[in-house]
């Protein structure tokens, strides 16, 4: 299993010079968080306050201007097979198949060629597309396409999961479809996730707790845990008091607290 730590990160951009000189927009100062082995976090808040930013810099795909993440308290220097990286857009490989795409991986980590086939029907089996198994991308739906991304990044068995709003780009039933899909996988991996979203209904649905980013230069104004039994239910009065609870800390609604969770 992995863990994951983010330590006073902080992220800021260049922009327009003036008189010679750069100014500097921060996105966030000094984020401070941690996800056990086996939970599930998701991060939201508004547009632009640096989520996706966070798990870039998580993936190691982006440098941070000071801090640091650490998976299993070793730093992230760059991308890496202990992290698996889901992205809203599908990133397949459309000259590959279903099984073709979620094997890819598995070749990078020099697994042996009958190990790579029984894995990949597993992850493929895993994620429901065994009918599909010899499908290229462009035959199957945006859910099945985003079923393939998911089995691909867990192929590979990372300690970390790291997901940015992965079902953003579906329509609304397909996305709630690939809530139960994720949940359920979840419940039966026990992965540790990162997960980025703005859906707050989504956050509610999916974790064991929620991190609360303010606009930039954010920062966590609320820890909410999520204390629901799964499979849940939208039409339970508890998940909608945590989604208007949620909803309130977005807003900044002064009556809010940090931790709702120990209410």
């Amino acid at each position: 299993m992995g863990e994951l730590r983010v330590e006073q990160l902080s992220k800021a951009f260049p922009t327009a010079q003036k008189w010679g000189r750069s100014k500097w927009h921060t996105i966030f100062n000094n984020l401070q968080f941690s996800i056990k082995s086996g939970e599930f976090v998701c991060v939201i808040g508004p547009s632009g306050c640096g989520k996706s930013t966070l798990l870039s810099i998580a993936a190691g795909l982006e440098e941070a201007s000071s801090g640091s993440v650490y998976v299993n308290d070793s730093p992230v220097r760059g991308p890496g097979l202990d992290r698996g990286v889901v992205f809203q857009e599908f990133a397949l490989f459309p000259w590959l198949t279903v099984r073709g795409n979620i094997a890819f991986g598995l070749k990078s980590k020099g697994v042996p060629q009958a190990e790579v086939l029984a894995r990949a029907d597993k992850y493929v089996d895993l994620v429901g597309l065994s009918k599909f198994a010899d499908y290229y991308p462009s035959r199957l739906s945006g859910g099945m396409r985003q079923r393939v991304g998911l089995g691909r990044a867990l192929a590979i068995e990372p300690s970390v999961l790291l997901m940015d709003e992965p079902f953003g780009a579906l329509d609304a039933l397909t996305r709630e479809n690939m809530q139960l899909v994720l949940s359920d996988i979840w419940q039966e991996t026990r992965k540790t996730v990162l997960f980025i979203t703005h859906d707050i209904d989504e956050a509610v649905f999916l974790s064991d707790r929620v991190l609360v980013l303010n606009e930039t230069p954010s920062r966590i104004v609320c820890e909410l845990k999520i204390d629901l039994p799964r499979a849940r239910d939208r039409s339970d009065p508890q998940f909608q008091r945590l989604v208007k609870q949620l909803d309130s800390a977005i807003r900044g609604d002064n009556n809010t607290t940090k931790h709702f969770g120990d209410n």
